[in-house]
């Protein structure tokens, strides 16, 4: 259940410098507008929440924070563009995490508009939904401490299961979408194309939906590509694990993204409409640096683990956008579930292995 430490996006994100004067609605022409809808106390600043004109209707591709001024950003936007939250015919999410779905709940009671999500985002939501919220906190701390984390650490996290905090986290309530996307068809929108790429990775269901039309100022290359957060101009999504706490598959979460990449890379879209930062082009460039980013980071982790390390010893020894000591509580959480995904990448390319009898789990560099 480690979904419900996405409250943050990734410890390494960096903030993007966002003017006073920034528009908050653009449009990209082509009856597809973005929106800035605000994430409160979070680095990244802003979902850009899309909107794609069909002619039954507006259609939401995420929806941002559940978050009162969200809301208001979000209806505001729609207000700039001559729509009300009540015009919208369907909501597409690219993933489950709370900055993109978070709303669609109250755009769904508001509008009576349908919300669709590739099924293995949807059984996450699901799962977190049915689950009692005592549970996390047990799978978190006993994850924390398999990782080596110092009880003073873990120990918030019981204090906070035993004092009967449980319904702060996000995402507890999310809505339960009711269609499904279904990879590599064209979701049923009149007068549009866009068709659904399955990108794992950041999530297990993650999506890039495909603008399978000329771009509308012809710039060079294969329509538009709303990413999400699969690919972003200046930052690299946070992979971590996903596994439910009675799930004993294992996943590969940071070959999955990495193999993601490559696909999109080989569409060639003329641009791309991520869901942070701003709009950019040539994605097969931006897919090298990203390839070219996390195959540097492997080789470094490979290096650092010359000593045994646990996964929370390698993550105070990774290199985030500021010193570990200063990274936020939270922020730690994902920065440790990143260590076990690379981890896991390294053991499974036989660059890595686990030290036999060590407890916590310690690995070592083959």
């Amino acid at each position: 259940m480690s979904e419900a430490t996405e409250a943050t996006e990734a410890a390494q994100a960096t903030p993007e410098p966002t003017p006073e004067a920034a528009p908050h609605v653009t449009d990209h022409g082509g009856g597809v507008w973005g929106v800035k809808v605000p994430i409160p106390d979070n680095p990244l600043g802003h979902t850009l929440v899309h909107v794609l004109d069909t002619d039954r209707g507006p259609v939401l591709i995420d929806t941002g924070w559940d978050d009162p001024a969200s809301w208001d950003a979000l209806a505001a936007g729609l207000g700039v563009i001559g729509l009300a939250v009540a015009d919208v015919h369907g909501v597409v999410i690219t993933h489950h995490h709370p900055d993109h779905h978070g709303l669609s709940g109250q755009v769904r009671e508001a509008s009576g508009a349908w919300i669709a999500m590739h099924a293995a985002d949807t059984e996450v939501v699901v799962r977190t939904r049915s689950a009692e919220p005592g549970v996390w906190f047990d799978y978190m701390s006993g994850k924390l401490t398999a990782a080596g984390a110092p009880e003073e650490h873990v120990a918030p996290l019981r204090a906070a299961r035993a004092s009967g905090r449980l319904r702060t986290l996000p995402g507890l309530r999310a809505a339960v979408p009711d269609r499904e996307i279904v990879p590599g068809e064209l979701l049923p929108l009149a007068g549009r194309r866009l068709r659904a790429i399955w990108t794992p990775g950041h999530t297990p269901g993650h999506v890039c939906l495909h603008l399978e039309e000329e771009h509308p100022a012809r710039l060079p290359g294969n329509g538009r590509l709303f990413s999400g957060d699969h690919l972003l101009p200046g930052i690299s999504p946070h992979i971590g694990l996903y596994e439910a706490p009675e799930d004993t598959r294992v996943t590969d979460p940071l070959g999955d993204y990495l193999d993601s990449l490559e696909r999109i890379g080989r569409l060639e879209p003329a641009e791309v409409l991520p869901a942070h930062q701003h709009a950019f082009t040539d994605a097969p460039a931006r897919v090298r640096e990203l390839l070219e980013h996390h195959e540097e980071r492997l080789t470094g982790l490979w290096r650092l683990l010359a000593e045994p390390l646990t996964p929370w010893e390698l993550a105070e020894r990774m290199e985030w956008n500021r010193p570990w000591e200063r990274i936020p509580y939270g922020s730690r959480n994902i920065a440790v579930s990143e260590a076990e995904a690379h981890l896991r990448r390294l053991v499974k390319q036989g660059r890595a292995e686990a030290v036999p009898g060590t407890e916590p789990v310690a690995y070592r560099a083959l």
